[in-house]
């Protein structure tokens, strides 16, 4: 695909003690320590966003939630109750950098190779501590993955570690995100990953400076090579190679059976909205049924470990009924949308609307692939490549295939035109994806 004209990107990642200004108001991100939640915090924070902010919650890739349409006047009360709950950071930039990604169900899960959560805690303590790392860009992504049932093979970061054994031969592969994909180093034990990780994140600081790149994928070779050179004789030599994602997957919601007698229930947000009382409510429900915490995911789902089915499906019929998704053939799990107008500045289209109106075409064309509906070319909803893609281009939509927001559409239409004749853009194969 060829690349769009260079896009104007405004703003930021925004965080809590450094949120973004939008079309609701501030923008304040919280990220919770391995994306895990206790009720009493879920219910505290959904009462912080009614009171001092417009109410709407957003869940986002990188397993955080978003606070949205906070006031000036209201922030420090929020921050108040962040700090409260230990969510909050000493610095706006030890904040920035802690972006550490580990899968939703690490220590859940019977078929994860490996619980990473002490090493997703080491990684982002060292993170925070390293003032040199606060030069990293606040795109700048870990990813932890120790496998298992909802493992994070196809999520994009900068610098991965990836389990690939337990026990005494216990292993952790050290990987790079390149244009091309995941280039695996070698591996190293449990106990020095995390340090191998902050020094892949130190050798990318000194090439990018050089180079000029914000992402660890838009090195050049040179770069690349390295810090190849600088980690290489940290690691031990390749076993094997983690699991490699082909394509994206759409993860399950509703009972889900890890085995070994555990259960879990998973729920999404369509496109990643909850309201403050939906959180509030569904906390109470679930602390009823017996739930004590919540983990957040990078699909924009919250997944919870539950003690007996009688209960798992208690919690869903209490989600479904707050308005979250708990059917896993539901096709909103297909879309992606970012806010849209009024909530952004960036357009003049209701994404979500149009979203919602897709999805309920979807079964009537067999279309099975995924689709992201952005306003414009920045994509904030999703980096990664879509079946199909919608992007806002002067109040209508530009029609991309297999590709980004960011690339060039083939052609242009508005809405209306799109749901007056949609067979023309859900083409499909056998294999339900597009022509």
């Amino acid at each position: 695909m060829n690349r769009s004209a260079a896009i104007e990107v405004k703003g930021w990642c925004p965080g809590a003690l450094r949120p973004m200004l939008s079309g609701d108001g501030l923008i304040v991100r919280v990220r919770p320590r391995s994306a895990t939640l206790g009720l009493d915090e879920l219910a505290a924070l959904a009462d912080a966003a009614r009171r001092f902010g417009n109410g709407h919650i957003d869940l986002t890739r990188r397993a955080n939630l978003q606070i949205r349409g906070v006031g000036e006047a209201t922030l420090l009360q929020l921050h108040e109750v962040i700090a409260r709950l230990g969510l909050l950071d000493d610095s706006p930039d030890g904040e920035a950098v802690r972006n550490v990604m580990i899968n939703p169900l690490a220590g859940i899960d019977p078929a994860e190779v490996l619980d990473v959560r002490s090493i997703g805690g080491e990684l982002a303590g060292l993170l925070v501590s390293e003032k040199s790392l606060r030069a990293l860009p606040a795109k700048f992504a870990f990813i932890v993955d120790g496998g298992g049932i909802l493992d994070l093979a196809e999520q994009r970061g900068d610098v991965r570690l990836a389990a690939i054994a337990d026990g005494p031969d216990s292993a952790v592969t050290v990987g790079l995100e390149t244009r091309v994909g995941v280039e695996w180093l070698g591996s190293s034990s449990p106990g020095a990953a995390a340090a191998t990780a902050i020094e892949t994140g130190l050798a990318f600081i000194g090439v990018a400076a050089r180079e000029k790149r914000q992402r660890m994928r838009d090195l050049s070779r040179e770069g690349l090579a390295s810090i190849r050179s600088a980690i290489g004789p940290r690691l031990n030599a390749l076993r094997e190679n983690p699991r490699n994602a082909d394509a994206p997957l759409i993860k399950r919601a509703g009972l889900i059976d890890l085995g070994a007698g555990r259960l879990a229930v998973g729920f999404a947000a369509p496109f990643g909205r909850v309201e403050a009382n939906q959180f509030r409510m569904l906390a109470d429900a679930m602390a009823a049924h017996g739930v004590r915490e919540i983990r957040l995911s990078p699909w924009r789902a919250l997944y919870a470990e539950v003690p007996s089915e009688q209960s798992g499906q208690s919690t869903l019929v209490a989600a479904a009924s707050v308005g979250l998704i708990v059917d896993p053939g539901d096709p909103l799990l297909q879309i992606e949308a970012c806010p849209g107008a009024p909530g952004c500045h960036s357009t003049s289209l209701d994404t979500r609307g149009d979203g919602r109106r897709l999805a309920r075409l979807l079964p009537r064309f067999g279309f099975t692939g995924t689709i992201h509906v952005s306003g414009c070319a920045k994509g904030c909803a999703k980096s990664g490549t879509s079946d199909l893609v919608l992007v806002g281009v002067e109040g209508r939509y530009g029609i991309v295939r297999n590709g980004t927001a960011q690339d060039r559409p083939a052609r242009h239409v508005s809405f209306s035109d799109l749901a007056a004749d949609p067979g023309k853009i859900f083409h499909v194969n056998r294999g339900g994806r597009h022509d």
